[in-house]
């Protein structure tokens, strides 16, 4: 089932891994905490279809995996691989671990069922403090074993951050197509000028994306929750402002941009700090997405943080008037 060769992993990510791509929340099942397959599958018709969302981001942070066993990282796959045929929407598979085995099972079985790319976090790295060396053969040595598109992913959570020069020096690998590079924008701008079409840049924050469409030539959201969380079959501001920022058009799509702003402050000052997941699902509840609890150790929300949610939900404007400028 493969869909490029090595030598034209970069090439075909450079024509493929465009838009909005949206980091999955992993739904499971209230009465006993099992994957939700069938609203998992309700969800990803729903983004791509109604939303208009290019690809999906599946089993990362977002997406508890490290609540989940590998078993289930592989079902999850599966699921989101099935949905996409005929082209309806790209995936890229979260193959992060800290056992380097379990990574490369995970690359193997994405590759084999059909992927179209995977993605690798930096790993915790205890007690290394010149980690270039390690995080260069890291990466090689998964590229080694598949031939599938790797995205790199560089957060604060690791405890460091990648260097940007390390980053352009991975991106020489043949089978490192891009990165979700989540650092502040003069680390991701100096990336985009160092690596140039080695490697496809991108960050999971929704409010630089614009201006990362018609200031550094991004092509892709790479990616997290807001695709589905700011948006509504009827109100597709987000996917309305991507287009006209890839068309040239960027008052408009600043205008659009900026109209925005009511639902992200919503979604941001009703979230709990520590139950990020909780409330996310709990407000794709409220769109009439599938949602679902969380899993231990996240902790679900209290009545009380419901409700604050709800009401903000209520005022914010999503799906009401504003949809007008779409």
């Amino acid at each position: 089932m493969k869909k490029y060769g090595r030598k034209d992993a970069k090439d075909f990510a450079r024509e493929h891994l465009r838009g909005i791509w949206a980091a999955a929340l992993t739904p499971f099942r209230p009465d006993d905490l099992a994957l939700d397959e069938a609203g998992f599958r309700a969800n990803l018709r729903h983004w791509s279809g109604a939303l208009g969302i290019d690809g999906v981001f599946v089993a990362g942070k977002q997406g508890e995996f490290f609540s989940l066993s590998v078993a289930e990282r592989k079902r999850s796959f599966e699921l989101a691989v099935e949905e996409s045929e005929g082209g309806r929407f790209g995936t890229i598979l979260s193959c992060s671990d800290q056992n380097l085995d379990t990574v490369i099972e995970l690359a193997r079985h994405a590759q084999d069922i059909g992927a179209d790319y995977i993605v690798v976090h930096a790993p915790v790295l205890h007690f290394v403090h010149d980690r270039d060396e390690t995080l260069y053969e890291y990466y090689r040595h998964i590229g080694e074993q598949v031939d599938i598109g790797i995205a790199l992913w560089s957060h604060p959570d690791s405890g460091y951050l990648m260097s940007p020069e390390l980053c352009a020096r991975i991106a020489e690998l043949p089978t490192v197509v891009a990165i979700k590079y989540s650092v502040p924008r003069e680390m991701y701008a100096r990336l985009t000028r160092l690596a140039g079409d080695r490697l496809i840049v991108s960050t999971a924050s929704e409010e630089e994306w614009l201006d990362n469409i018609l200031e550094l030539g991004w092509q892709v959201y790479l990616c997290s929750s807001p695709p589905y969380l700011l948006q509504t079959a009827e109100d597709r501001r987000m996917r309305r402002y991507t287009d006209l920022a890839f068309a040239g058009r960027a008052e408009e799509a600043r205008a659009l941009r900026d109209s925005l702003e009511p639902v992200r402050r919503a979604l941001k000052e009703t979230r709990p700090g520590g139950k990020p997941q909780a409330a996310q699902k709990y407000w794709q509840e409220l769109l009439g997405q599938v949602g679902g609890p969380v899993r231990r150790p996240m902790l679900p929300l209290t009545e009380a943080e419901k409700a604050a949610i709800r009401e903000a939900f209520a005022g914010c404007g999503l799906g009401g008037t504003a949809q007008a400028a779409q």
